[in-house]
């Protein structure tokens, strides 16, 4: 007698054909996702890109189809082209999405090369709807910044003094094999009647196609250099990237590598990325004209009532454009200009800048000991410098606490010319009111950044930073249709006006 049985048994019938087709779709889940994300779909306005196709020649897949099979593959943490139409063939979920059609990988990563334009008005379809559905207000807009990977290796890149060197080498190297290779055919010619120069074309081909990558590169650190310090001469030890010129060497957490610093304005509501731009830039101290041009240009111009930031774009560029544009900004304050809740005598502490009072009318800091700190007017250096005189700081009994040893000259304080709107912004920052806004901007703009990480995006599969700009848009409008779903399928929004909705029910 068999013992009896443990486990299901399978259907005898799981692996033969149906007399009758089911639509396998209906294996699905009715509240998948993929049914939300496909009702959105159907929403993307994809005229602009088909006008560039012709009804000539083998039909072109639909740029809505490969849109939508793009958003929702970067939205479930899938980037390669190659795994994109893997999923396509074997995933239920991405066979629905792309219509049982999927292109082939290289359809997938040309479509994504080629219409670098179109995935920008797709990020700005993208902050319409959310403002259409009520998920993005623009009241209170948080700006954070973080780096990603280039497409790129630290180890093939050259520095700008080693360009030079290996350029002039290089040059003197190409002329003496065309000079032996001219003797080399004289001789055989005169030898032999014929000529070749086989003994060293080789060699010569390949120094002229290194010379060549080596003016390219310099070429293009030199034009990079040119736009982002115009007037400042470059460093020899700035360094460039053979495989992608854009990118810089940026450093994060200690560790330095080829990146470009993304940028997101960040709705408050429900963190609608609702401005985006690619920086060269390796901090954020002059971000926020940029980003508040992208933000106009997702927006259409919207009025923005708060914007926050943390105190690395605390910079006098970027406090002047707050004050430029009237924007009721919160930028935070770093060590140096906010003072430490301690008495300045009996304590310990050294002092900072926001320790020395600030004279607009006068154009002078006075210390706490209430010596003046004058400035040079005659000065043309790019930071105004306030020096207090030497033999009073010497013979200060705050000395220890403020200029340090006696062999030093007198304390300096340096700033520039927007100092005035700095201590404006020091004094803002000290109330309650601002203190309780900017403590929003931790649960606003950061989360995005993680999120976007944690799908699996760490890097760009593009080179170039117009590609490179191109991908972060599909990545942020990735986002923000994840976030237009989750809202649905909790019943946040309701999303009946869209077409095929129905579908999701």
């Amino acid at each position: 007698m068999s013992p009896p049985p443990k486990f299901k048994d399978s259907p005898v019938e799981f692996d033969q054909h149906l007399l009758f087709p089911t639509n396998i779709f209906d294996l699905l889940p009715k509240d998948h996702d993929c049914f939300v994300y496909e009702a959105i779909f159907q929403n993307i306005d994809t005229s602009e890109v088909e006008k560039q196709y012709h009804h000539l020649g083998q039909h072109a897949y639909p740029p809505k189809l490969i849109m939508a099979i793009l958003i929702y593959a970067y939205s479930h943490g899938v980037f390669s082209s190659r795994e994109i139409e893997r999923r396509c063939r074997q995933d239920l979920a991405f066979m629905y999405i792309s219509q049982m059609n999927c292109p082939n990988f290289r359809v997938l990563g040309d479509f994504r090369k080629d219409n670098l334009s179109f995935f920008h008005d797709c990020f700005k379809q993208s902050v319409k709807l959310a403002i259409d559905l009520e998920m993005a207000s623009l009241g209170h807009i948080s700006l954070d910044g973080s780096k990603f990977k280039a497409n790129s290796s630290k180890h093939k890149a050259m520095s700008y003094g080693r360009l030079k060197t290996k350029e002039a080498e290089l040059s003197a190297e190409v002329d003496e094999l065309i000079k032996k290779a001219s003797q080399y055919d004289q001789e055989e010619d005169d030898a032999y009647k014929e000529t070749n120069g086989y003994s060293i074309s080789e060699d010569l081909q390949f120094k002229e196609e290194r010379l060549k990558k080596i003016k390219a590169a310099k070429k293009a650190l030199e034009e990079r250099e040119k736009s982002l310090n115009p007037g400042e001469p470059i460093d020899d030890k700035k360094q460039i990237s053979f495989a992608d010129h854009d990118a810089r060497m940026m450093s994060k957490k200690g560790y330095c590598e080829y990146s470009y610093n993304a940028q997101i304005n960040v709705d408050s509501d429900y963190q609608i990325i609702v401005g985006q731009h690619i920086s060269q830039h390796a901090n954020d101290v002059q971000e926020l004209e940029p980003a508040l041009q992208a933000l106009s240009e997702a927006t259409d111009g919207a009025a923005v009532d708060k914007w926050s930031m943390d105190n690395g774009y605390f910079s006098g560029p970027n406090l002047h454009v707050v004050e430029q544009h009237d924007i009721d900004a919160y930028i935070a304050t770093d060590k140096q200009e906010k003072p430490a809740n301690s008495d300045l005598v009996n304590s310990d502490r050294k002092f900072v800048k926001a320790d020395f009072a600030y004279v607009s009318e006068a154009d002078v800091f006075t210390c706490p000991a209430g010596e003046r700190l004058i400035t040079n007017p005659a000065s043309k250096a790019k930071r105004k410098s306030y020096r207090a005189s030497k033999v009073v700081c010497r013979e200060c009994l705050y000395r220890s606490k403020c200029s340090g040893s006696k062999k030093e000259a007198g304390r300096v304080i340096r700033t520039d010319s927007f100092e005035k709107t700095r201590q404006s912004m020091n004094k803002k920052m000290e109330t309650a009111g601002a203190k309780a806004i900017y403590e929003r901007r931790k649960v606003i703009a950061e989360p995005p950044f993680g999120q976007i990480k944690e799908s699996g995006f760490r890097g760009f599969s593009l080179r170039g930073k117009e590609k490179v700009a191109a991908e972060f848009s599909l990545v942020c409008t990735a986002h923000n249709v994840k976030k237009f779903v989750n809202a649905a399928s909790t019943g946040s929004v309701r999303l009946e006006y869209l077409k095929g909705v129905k579908k999701a029910a």
